[in-house]
C-alpha cells in the first residue's frame, strides 16, 4: 500500500469523523489517486454505503483498484460483512481506525479475480499469480504456490529458476505454443518476471506495481527474455 494512499485515506478518516468514510483508489499507469466518496448509509456512524455516482465518476478517472472505508472508535478488525462484501467485490479492501490511526490491507478469499487489469499486489496478484491463475482457468491445472516476500529478486532467491521444475516445468524448445511461460529479468540481478504466451504473438503478464495486461511480445520483452518454460506434467 503507497504511503500517499495511506496519508489520504486517514486524512479523509479524521475529516469524516465519527461517520465512516468511504473512497476509491484508482489506477492510471503507475500512478494511484485516492477519491473521497459519499457514505450514503443511514447510520454512518455505524457503516458505510458508498455513492454510486462516486463509483461511476471514479471509474471515469481511472481503474478501481481499491476500497476504502474508516472504523470509528474501533480497530481495524475486519466485520463478517466487511469480508462478505471484499470477497464479492475482489478488490482489496483499505481498513482505517480513527483516531487511533491504524490502517489495515483485506484482500478476498474466494474466486479468481479477472486476469485483465487486476491492481498488483506482492504475492497474492502478481506476475507468478496470473501464471498460476491463467492455468486454473484454461487448463484446469492447480500450479503449486510459492512462499515469496516482496523484493526477493534483490536478495539472490532466484525463485522462477529454483522452483519451474518443481511446478513440472521443463525448457522450451521450437516454436512458442500457447501456454509457454516467458521468464525475464527486468531491472534486476536475477530472472524476477514471467508471463503466459496466450497465441497470436501475444503474452499475458503482471508488471510490479501496474495493472495486469496483455501485450505484443518483442522487443523489450523479447531482449529480457531469459528462458522459455513448458508444462509437462
Amino acid at each position: 500500500m503507497r504511503k500517499h494512499i495511506i496519508r489520504a485515506v486517514l486524512a479523509h478518516a479524521a475529516d469524516d469523523y465519527p461517520n465512516e468514510c468511504c473512497g476509491l483508489v484508482i489506477q492510471n499507469g503507475r500512478r494511484q489517486k485516492y477519491l473521497r466518496c459519499r457514505n450514503i448509509a443511514p447510520k454512518p456512524t455505524e457503516q458505510f454505503s458508498l455513492a454510486p455516482e462516486d463509483y461511476a465518476a471514479a471509474e471515469d478517472e481511472g481503474t478501481v483498484v481499491a476500497i476504502a472505508h474508516s472504523h470509528p472508535d474501533a480497530t481495524t478488525q475486519p466485520s463478517q460483512l466487511d469480508i462478505a462484501q471484499c470477497d464479492v467485490t475482489r478488490l482489496p479492501w483499505i481498513i482505517a481506525s480513527w483516531p487511533e490511526g491504524d490502517i489495515r490491507e483485506l484482500l478476498p478469499r474466494e474466486g479468481i479475480k479477472p486476469l485483465i487489469g487486476r491492481p498488483f499486489v506482492h504475492g497474492f496478484w502478481d506476475c507468478y499469480a496470473i501464471v498460476r491463475d491463467w492455468y486454473r482457468q484454461e487448463k484446469g491445472i492447480t500450479l503449486p504456490d510459492f512462499t515469496r516476500e516482496d523484493g526477493w529478486w534483490n536478495r539472490g532467491e532466484n525463485l522462477y529458476m529454483k522452483h519451474y521444475a518443481e511446478a513440472g516445468f521443463d525448457t522450451a524448445h521450437g516454436k512458442l505454443q500457447v501456454g509457454d511461460v516467458i521468464v525475464m529479468q527486468i531491472q534486476a540481478n536475477e530472472p524476477n518476471h514471467a508471463a503466459v504466451y496466450i497465441g497470436d504473438g501475444i503474452m499475458i503478464h503482471h508488471m510490479y506495481g501496474q495493472l495486469s495486461t496483455r501485450v505484443p511480445y518483442g522487443g523489450y520483452w523479447l531482449e529480457r527474455t531469459i528462458t522459455i518454460l513448458r508444462h509437462i506434467h
